[in-house]
């Protein structure tokens, strides 16, 4: 019973970042903009988050309060933010390939934060080890008790939220038209450029989110590359999940539980280490494939508007 609570946490702690990003995707995408650039928007976002709250601490002389987290949540959405803007104007503005774009942020994210923690740590791999991190919330059902990040009841409370908004507000049914259909909403006075933008930013700031609870929530620290393929594996998922809030969830939470299952069965002798870790990449190369279902993404998705 231990093994299984353990599992059920874990795939919790491993969806959640896969959610958030994922959820950001489905904002960008259902507008017409392909955001591979999740990927770097994480790696962003938990740079920013863990940095800045390494830097108040020692600007205030190491103490703890209960805030200092929240600020470097908030510099991890909007450095997310200003990376989904830069995408944005990149593939909006000058029409570039979206592809290419966010293949160009997420080699930039590699190489961007270890100039960064040169400069401040005298190091390219890890920013020093922070004492405040997002608080924890307690689980307590039944025979199902332990703790996760807020950030993990954050992420799946937005699932409903994102799912209302989509579909049950004018704002929704504007961003989902101008992902089908721009010319035809642009006639029905919808300002599709702008609502373009909007939805990249939207997405780069819940990347952010998510980078910001891997390196602040998850972890103490930012380690380069740390996202491990997150922002891949979380646009597999808003594949998997055709691109539906309540899709996603679902895919977002198969993903995690491999990630769990992978990271349960690596300290046992059943399977070969590499093949174990290889599993929830196995996956995803699986989705991607279109072995498991097909999907049918928005129509005007990747295509640059012209008015």
């Amino acid at each position: 019973m231990e093994i299984v609570i353990a599992l059920f946490f874990s795939t919790l702690r491993q969806a959640a970042p896969l959610l958030l990003t994922a959820l950001g995707g489905l904002f960008s995408e259902r507008s017409g903009v392909v955001n591979i650039a999740l990927e770097g928007m994480i790696l962003f976002g938990a740079a920013a988050a863990a940095i800045t709250v390494n830097r108040i601490e020692v600007a205030t002389g190491g103490i703890e309060a209960f805030w200092i987290p929240w600020v470097g949540l908030l510099v991890g959405a909007i450095v997310g933010g200003l990376v989904g803007l830069i995408h944005a104007i990149a593939s909006i503005k000058y029409r570039a390939d979206q592809i290419v774009s966010g293949t160009a942020i997420n080699i930039a994210a590699l190489g961007a934060p270890s100039i960064v923690l040169q400069v401040l740590y005298n190091n390219t791999s890890t920013s020093q080890e922070v004492k405040n991190r997002l608080p924890l919330v307690s689980i307590d059902l039944y025979f199902i008790r332990g703790e996760v990040s807020i950030l993990v009841l954050v992420a799946f409370l937005l699932v409903p939220v994102v799912w209302w908004v989509l579909f049950k507000t004018p704002w929704g049914l504007r961003l989902r038209a101008v992902g089908e259909h721009p010319q035809a909403a642009e006639t029905m006075g919808v300002h599709v450029i702008r609502m373009r933008y909007t939805a990249v930013i939207l997405s780069g700031m819940l990347a952010g989110i998510a980078g910001a609870y891997l390196s602040i929530g998850f972890l103490n620290q930012f380690i380069r590359a740390m996202s491990a393929g997150a922002g891949f594996i979380a646009l597999a998922a808003l594949i998997f999940g055709k691109w539906h809030p309540l899709g996603v969830l679902g895919a977002t939470l198969l993903f995690g539980f491999a990630q769990a299952l992978a990271i349960q069965l690596q300290g046992g002798d059943i399977l070969p280490a590499t093949i174990v870790q290889a599993l929830p990449f196995v996956l995803t190369m699986l989705v991607l494939a279109g072995f498991i279902g097909r999907s049918r993404p928005p129509a005007a998705v990747g295509k640059p508007y012209d008015k």
